[in-house]
């Protein structure tokens, strides 16, 4: 039973609108309750949770199924069979969408919207349509007061997010934050269908030079933020194979067009199809139809430099190489331990071994690295996390639609042929000259810097700065061994000030007691409270 408060609440679109996030948090604990997940959680329960409690909560799962180390193996697979279809939504409703929409009766600008719906997911639902003037076109129609329902999800997890950093450490490997905030981002791109429908637009402008690469076009004057116009395109879905054998389609070659497509949308254009599912790749006359461009990636060029780095490190088992290319495509949240990450990149070499480009599973690669970045505490890249997702969804849907084609064959060539074509004589010339002239300035002025050290040094003006690497930690703890010393004396002193004072007529006294040492032993109390909680919050991470 999909989306069961979701579709309660659709019924009367002014009530989600104006739910409460007391009243949904309580539609919350309703669904844990009702799921029974105190009497034991497994993977299914989690999957159908999420389910009911609508789509913030499945595009939550959708993502954390894509992150490694966040849930066990179990877990992640089971989330992976999150859906989007759901109840439609009852015709009345959506020809009321569009009037208020288009302040106008629907029947003024289309002749015919289909009652039944083509498709229906958490966020929106498409009829086919025929414009006054004969045009097909497709129409996409959003969801009432699915903005401020997920608006409120997100506020509510945002504040669930800060209570669990509170309780455990702030440090941890697991960043709830970045989650919450990928997610919201994913799900702002689906909701603004102006944004879709420049999405569309990017595309077909980055693929027009291909005649095999087609997408619908977007009518601009009927779209807006809430209704989406596209040209009504006919084809058969890729997972579709009975259809695709009885039309004669060569799958190994659409496989091929597939494949190749889609690595350039990677490596050369940086701006991708996020969610490549067979339902949003049809094959129309022997051509690849990308449908549903509202969830779309992009790599920076930066992005895509460090990841050809890092594949060109793992071909040449340049250890070293890798490090510095995983810590170009991260951000760091605290202090790097040097030491580690150069043991957990050493670590997810040897599982490669010698490889080559053509057997590179750039899905898993990207697993492995986000891995690394998360258990070294460095922040992973949205652009980056939703790439990995991406290569996973597509090297499965390669497998089981397009068995003859290798997609790591095709993604390793396109990625070789990427390297070769950034690679210039020219260029690695002018490099090597701007070096060597750099080189030669800094040699030429060796001597002089030499001078100013001894001087520096015999006139006791010199200051050495040592960065010991792979320290940090042993230092910390001595840091915090320190401050906890400190802390007891002053506890000490405070108790045994207070004492001496209460000996004494000293007033102003409260309860015969003289106010200073009340305030004293208070003071003692709170610092002794302190010492006792992190030595105990201590004593919790070592176990």
């Amino acid at each position: 039973m999909l989306y069961r408060l979701w579709n309660k609440n659709e019924d009367n679109s002014s009530d989600a609108a104006e739910m409460s996030s007391a009243g949904r948090l309580k539609e919350i604990i309703n669904v844990l309750r009702q799921r029974e997940l105190l009497q034991g959680i497994t993977p299914v329960k989690v999957r159908q949770v999420l389910e009911d409690l609508g789509p913030t909560f499945v595009k939550l799962g959708q993502i954390i199924s894509m992150r490694p180390d966040f849930l066990p193996t179990e877990y992640r697979n089971e989330l992976t069979k999150l859906q989007s279809d759901v109840r439609p939504m009852e015709f009345s409703v959506v020809k009321e969408i569009i009037n208020r929409e288009y302040q106008q009766n629907w029947d003024q600008i289309f002749s015919y919207i289909d009652s039944e719906a083509m498709g229906s997911a958490s966020i929106a639902q498409v009829h086919r349509a025929v414009l006054l003037d004969g045009s097909r076109v497709v129409v996409k129609v959003q969801r009432p007061g699915i903005y401020d329902v997920m608006a409120k999800d997100i506020s509510l997890l945002k504040k669930a997010v800060s209570v669990v950093n509170v309780v455990h450490d702030s440090e941890s490997v697991v960043d709830f934050e970045s989650i919450v905030d990928e997610m919201w981002e994913v799900a702002k791109q689906e909701i603004d269908f102006i944004l879709e429908a420049d999405h569309i637009e990017e595309f077909a402008h980055l693929n027009k030079d291909d005649e095999n690469i087609l997408c619908p076009k977007v009518d601009r004057q009927l779209t807006t933020p809430r209704i989406l116009v596209m040209e009504c395109m006919d084809g058969i879905p890729l997972d579709d194979a009975d259809a695709l054998a009885e039309a004669g389609v060569d799958m190994e070659r659409i496989g091929k067009l597939l494949g190749v497509n889609y690595v350039k949308q990677i490596v050369e254009d940086g701006f991708f199809h996020a969610d490549p599912h067979p339902g949003n790749i049809w094959v129309k006359d022997g051509k690849i139809l990308w449908l549903d461009l509202g969830m779309m990636g992009r790599l920076s060029a930066k992005d895509r430099a460090s990841f050809r780095k890092a594949i060109m490190a793992l071909v040449t088992g340049d250890v070293y190489e890798m490090k510095e290319a995983i810590l170009a495509l991260g951000v760091p949240r605290g202090k790097v331990d040097h030491v580690q990450l150069y043991d957990d990149v050493a670590m997810l070499m040897n599982q490669y071994g010698d490889l080559d480009f053509e057997h590179v599973k750039a899905g898993e690669l990207v697993r492995q690295i986000l891995k690394v970045l998360q258990g070294n505490n460095i922040s992973v890249p949205h652009g980056f996390s939703m790439f990995g997702r991406g290569m996973l969804i597509m090297e499965g849907v390669m497998t089981r639609c397009c068995p003859k084609v290798n997609f790591s064959e095709i993604f390793g060539q396109g990625l070789r042929i990427s390297l070769e074509k950034d690679f210039s004589w020219r260029n690695q010339i002018n490099k090597a000259k701007r070096e060597g002239y750099t080189l030669v300035k800094k040699s030429m002025q060796l001597p002089e810097q030499i001078s100013d050290i001894l001087k520096m040094t015999l006139s006791g003006q010199t200051k050495v700065n040592l960065d010991m690497t792979g320290s940090q930690e042993p230092l910390r703890q001595l840091d915090a061994m320190i401050n906890k010393m400190i802390m007891a004396i002053i506890s000490a002193a405070l108790l045994l000030g207070s004492s001496t004072i209460c000996t004494t007529q000293m007033t102003p006294k409260i309860m015969e007691i003289p106010l200073l040492g009340v305030l004293g032993y208070l003071a003692a109390m709170v610092l002794c409270s302190k010492l006792l909680w992190n030595i105990i919050k201590a004593d919790r991470r070592k176990k």
